[in-house]
């Protein structure tokens, strides 16, 4: 699929409520699997993605069914999940294949996961070294990679995990192996990852072990889950009011976990006008509504490192907001970029060079000198980020900018075209009319 956009020949007006939050839609689908009885659930994101996961747990016993704005999730209980008739597709969903390979490690059947061609890339080995530990043996491909024959263990062994990694993924896969597994299981990290399991996993009932761990033999019962708005998704919507003059947006119950909440730091010390209004707690998570207006000055900034897990999906539109933005950007520390749905560094670098922007690429991130941006075409490389975020400086760019490689956009947005042309974007399929044109 590819994108066309033009200049915004207007300010970026409105207000919008982004799709649900895709991290924690997974996890409430997955933890209402493993839970007795009924759990209500409302916000949920229903893309691509999220629909993997949900069929995944339809195939594992759950049912699942709508009233209204409310979908109601039949949980089978930890010792209730049924062998699937064939392989487990988790499209391009590397959270849905780490997270429901700790739990299906830790059953009395083999499956297997396997995902689209972007997601059999993607290493496992960082699940794969802790699932073993715990006594799970698992097959996958050549260096790590999916698909993954998970050779179920009901006798699973507790551990204490220090993980090489910041990465709420792997945590997530251990913690949830050790729901099934004997004794205690904790995870330590080099620095804080994104903590929605640990914040949803007492809803569910569960009463962690310090900070970060489980007993085995927990149980997990149903409840009431309110996902909030995507900060990932909404960060598009800043980012592009951010640049558009005269632009004022309201995003709508956004959640502002301060595990996630990295871009508001960064846009505001790049000199962004950007204020929450409504801060308040919805379902344990934090939410708010934010708003953001064109301020006119732009600058570059040294990304700090403490700030990178809370940031990592929204690494590609702060660089191309860091391409229009005075001076120098300097990011470090970055190379979990390099094993996303693409190799996120380089083609963010790749992009921004085909637009005339000076930078130089490292193997953990970038630095950007910022300026005019010209046109043309890039590609997103069938990255849904990177391709929303070419997108968003499309609407900056000196003429017309083609972004091919735009398909998955799907696996997390769907409606970004549409929402963007809602404010007053100029941006369209290619085949199609621009909005505003």
């Amino acid at each position: 699929m590819m994108l066309s956009t033009r200049p915004a020949g207007s300010p970026l007006t409105g207000e919008l409520t982004p799709p649900g939050d895709k991290s924690i839609s997974h996890r409430a689908l997955i933890f209402a699997l493993l839970a007795q009885g009924e759990s209500r659930v409302t916000g949920l994101l229903e893309s691509e993605d999220v629909n993997a996961t949900a069929n995944a747990c339809r195939q594992l016993g759950m049912q699942i069914r709508r009233e209204g704005e409310v979908l109601i999730l039949d949980g089978v209980g930890r010792q209730g999940l049924s062998a699937p008739h064939g392989p487990l597709d988790m499209g391009n969903s590397g959270t849905a294949m780490r997270l429901l390979a700790g739990v299906l490690a830790a059953q009395n059947f083999e499956s297997e996961l396997f995902g689209d061609e972007s997601l059999n890339r993607r290493p496992m080995a960082r699940i794969i070294k802790p699932l073993a530990l715990m006594g799970a043996r698992i097959e996958a491909g050549k260096g790590g990679v999916p698909p993954l024959t998970i050779h179920g263990n009901p006798g699973l062994q507790g551990i204490d995990y220090p993980s090489p990694v910041a990465s709420a993924q792997v945590k997530s896969c251990v913690l949830l192996a050790g729901l099934y597994a004997k004794g205690r299981t904790t995870v330590t990290e080099p620095l804080k990852s994104r903590d929605h399991t640990e914040k949803m996993l007492p809803a569910f009932g569960v009463k962690l072990s310090g900070s970060c761990g489980v007993t085995g033999g927990s149980r997990l019962r149903g409840t009431e889950i309110h996902v909030p708005a995507d900060i990932s998704s909404a960060a598009f919507f800043m980012v592009a009011a951010t640049l558009v003059p005269d632009s004022d947006i309201l995003l709508k119950n956004v959640g502002l976990n301060a595990t996630r909440d990295g871009i508001v730091h960064v846009l505001r010390a790049m000199g962004a006008d950007l204020t929450v209004q409504n801060p308040r707690c919805q379902g344990g998570e934090d939410v708010g509504d934010i708003r953001v207006r064109y301020s006119g000055r732009l600058n570059g900034l040294e990304i700090p490192l403490e700030l990178i897990p809370s940031l990592i999906d929204e690494l590609p539109v702060i660089l191309a907001l860091a391409a229009v933005s005075r001076g120098q950007t300097k990011l470090r520390g970055a190379q979990e970029l390099r094993v996303k749905e693409s190799d996120r560094l380089a083609v963010m670098a790749r992009g921004l060079e085909a637009l005339g922007v000076s930078l130089r690429e490292y193997p953990d991130g970038m630095d950007i000198r910022g300026g005019a941006v010209g046109a043309g075409q890039v590609d997103g490389a069938g990255d849904h980020r990177c391709a929303m975020s070419f997108a968003v400086l499309g609407q900056v760019a000196a003429s017309v900018l083609q972004i091919s490689g735009a398909e998955n956009i799907n696996t997390s947005f769907p409606t970004f075209v549409s929402d963007l042309q809602r404010v007053g974007g100029n941006i369209a399929h290619s085949q199609g009319e621009h909005a505003n044109a």
